[in-house]
Order: C-alpha cells, then sequence, then structure tokens
C-alpha cells in the first residue's frame, strides 16, 4: 500500500506560483501581481483541471491553501465539480491543532514531512497537492513527491514565491507528457527520476 503524490500547480513563464486566482490570495511580501491565471482560463483549461480533479484520490494542503479553498468549495454546486472535490477525502498539514469544517477533511498535525510520508505509506491511490507553496519546499526535500503536473502559463512577472526556490533538493525529472491550450497555456506532466545526471559537451 502506497499512495503517489501528484503536484499540480499554475506557474507563470519565470516559476512563480503566487496568488494566481485573484487579489488577496496571498499577498506576502507585497506581491502586486494577483490574479495573473483568469486571463487564460478557456475550455482546454477546464479540461485539464477536470480530469486532474476525477483522477485523484485525496487532496493534501498546507494551511493557508485548505483556509482559501474551503471558503469556497463548499458552496459550489456539484454539477460545477463540488460532488468530487467535497466528497473526496482532504488532508491538511499544519503544526499547531485546528478544527477542519470542510467535509471529509482529517488534519495532519506535526513535522509535514513526516505525517505526509506516513500518509503515503498508508493510503493507496493518488494524492493531489494544489497550490501550498510553503509546504511544497518541505515535500521536495524529503523527496516526498511522485511527480508534478505543471500549468505554464504565457506571462512573466519578476518575482513572488517560485515553484522551484532557491535551495531546492536537486531531482531528475522525466517528462510523461505535454500539450497546450488555445491561451496559450502549456501543460505539462513529469515523474520523479531521482538524482539529476551530469556530463559535458
Amino acid at each position: 500500500m502506497a499512495s503517489r503524490l501528484v503536484v499540480s500547480t499554475f506557474v507563470s513563464l519565470d516559476g512563480v506560483m503566487q496568488a494566481p486566482g485573484g487579489p488577496g490570495e496571498d499577498d506576502a511580501n507585497g506581491f502586486p501581481h494577483s490574479g495573473w491565471l483568469p486571463p487564460y482560463v478557456d475550455e482546454g483549461f477546464g479540461r485539464i483541471m477536470g480530469d486532474q480533479l476525477e483522477r485523484a484520490d485525496g487532496m493534501l494542503l498546507g494551511r493557508r491553501s485548505y483556509d482559501i479553498l474551503a471558503a469556497h468549495w463548499p458552496g459550489v454546486p456539484d454539477e460545477e465539480g463540488g460532488a468530487k472535490i467535497n466528497s473526496m477525502p482532504k488532508y491538511v498539514t499544519t503544526r499547531t491543532p485546528m478544527d477542519a469544517g470542510w467535509r471529509n477533511t482529517r488534519v495532519l498535525v506535526g513535522d509535514a514531512a513526516q505525517t505526509v510520508a506516513d500518509l503515503k505509506r498508508s493510503t493507496d491511490g493518488e494524492i493531489l497537492v494544489q497550490g501550498s507553496s510553503d509546504l511544497l519546499r518541505t515535500l521536495q526535500r524529503a523527496e516526498l513527491v511522485d511527480e508534478y503536473r505543471l500549468l505554464v502559463f504565457p506571462v512573466v512577472l519578476g518575482e513572488g514565491k517560485r515553484l522551484f526556490a532557491e535551495g531546492t533538493a536537486p531531482a531528475g525529472l522525466r517528462l510523461t507528457g505535454s500539450t497546450a491550450t488555445d491561451a496559450g497555456v502549456v501543460y505539462v506532466t513529469y515523474e520523479w527520476a531521482g538524482k539529476p545526471s551530469y556530463g559535458s559537451v
């Protein structure tokens, strides 16, 4: 028994993942570009996100991302995606105990690297990580990410929290798929392939 941990992330062309959805989502460090994603949402984007959600057996979130999603999704009608996301198991990592009002949420209290490693060992299927930039740093350092599904948007932001920040543990990745939407969003999937290999040219 073991789950696969899949990171699904929206990133700008220069790797920024902070506050794609709209103002107030994450204003840390005075980030001035909140809401850079909506201009590129089209049918292709919707199909990609719908497919990811259907394939997931659970969702893992950091505390801030949990608060954002939990404030929105419980009121979304079943036919608009609410049925799937509200009924699936959700896990939120936190160092301090918290009450989770969103249905089917389990709180993982303690060191995230340890609690997520334990979660992977004790569950089956695919656990989707959405957003949660701070949590991602921990998962990357602990080599817990099995796959990246990246939607790369045709915008350069120049500042903000990045998917692969300075100090990220080196890793090799293997491309498993790629496509593009009419709006210019490139969707690429990579599997973790261990440590990087090196050579010379």
